[in-house]
């Protein structure tokens, strides 16, 4: 069985990692687009400076971002990046089917909430307790 090469919108990694930002963005749903034809803000400039610097070798440090909300773009194809969740940061590969989303669906934030045992006063009986 042969594996079918990756195409984004007609387009192979290749292709898309030639394009501007600006042809990128046309590929991209609306949602995206805007928000890429408006520039990026100063933590999504820092974010894409962590990149390049990376990618030249002239830093061993993984990539680190709080910035949650940056799009996907071809460049960062094959890195891992450590995303922050809100207590860590959690390493994502970006893989070639991730283009066109935010780094943010890649971790989720939200954990399963555990309760221990209820303080005092949080039920009737507990009020009747005697506490010394």
């Amino acid at each position: 069985m042969v594996k079918k090469e990756f195409t984004y919108r007609g387009k192979t990694i290749e292709e898309l990692q030639k394009l501007s930002i600006e042809d990128f963005a046309k590929l991209v749903p609306s949602r995206l687009r805007r928000s890429l034809l408006r520039g990026f803000n100063d933590a999504e400039k820092k974010l894409l400076a962590k990149i390049k610097k990376y990618k030249a070798g002239k830093t061993k440090k993984p990539v680190k971002t709080h910035c949650r909300e940056m799009v996907i773009l071809p460049e960062m194809v094959g890195l891992t990046i450590h995303i922050h969740k809100g207590k860590e940061f959690a390493p994502i590969t970006i893989e070639p089917d991730m283009l066109g989303h935010v780094l943010g669906e890649f971790t989720m934030n939200r954990q399963k909430v555990t309760h221990s045992a209820p303080g005092i006063g949080a039920t009737r009986s507990s009020a009747s307790a005697s506490v010394k």
